[in-house]
């Protein structure tokens, strides 16, 4: 009789199939939640570069917010001081209505949206207004803030 040690063959009690490792049954949303994560912060990031940041106080109106558009509106802006500014780069008057031609040009809409601080006189927001009917926008919408007074004798 031999004294020695006897094997198990079969690699534990568990059959394996000839191809290789089981189909997985779980669904792994680990990279899912990364790729969200990284979108949400990507987002959030560029979500306040895509306004104009031309500092103004806008005077303050009881109007409502016009509906939202499919093109990008053209801002202008009478600041203060009374310098004008198309979107956030400053043009000189004399050449204001020659660049409004040029961007009109290229531009499906005549919307451009005025914004004019309320320390700027409305002779000069006259001014602009006329340069920007020159240069090819018809449809001016000023823009001011909410809260100001209705002017119905309701307080505000």
């Amino acid at each position: 009789m031999a004294g020695g040690v006897m094997q198990k063959s079969g690699g534990g009690g568990r059959r394996r199939r000839r191809g290789g490792a089981q189909p997985m049954s779980e669904i792994n949303i680990t990279p899912f939640v990364d790729v969200m994560l990284v979108l949400l912060i990507i987002f959030m990031v560029a979500a306040p570069l895509l306004t104009v940041g031309v500092p103004v106080e806008l005077p303050k109106t009881a109007a409502s917010a016009l509906p939202a558009e499919q093109e990008e509106p053209l801002t202008v802006t009478i600041t203060a001081e009374g310098t004008v500014q198309i979107l956030t780069t400053e043009t000189p008057r004399g050449e204001l209505v020659a660049k409004l031609r040029a961007v009109a040009a290229e531009r499906e809409g005549d919307r451009v949206f005025l914004r004019a601080d309320g320390a700027v006189p409305y002779s000069t927001v006259m001014e602009i207004m006329g340069a920007l009917n020159a240069g090819g926008f018809s449809n001016i919408g000023l823009v001011t803030d909410i809260g100001g007074p209705t002017l119905d004798g309701s307080g505000n």
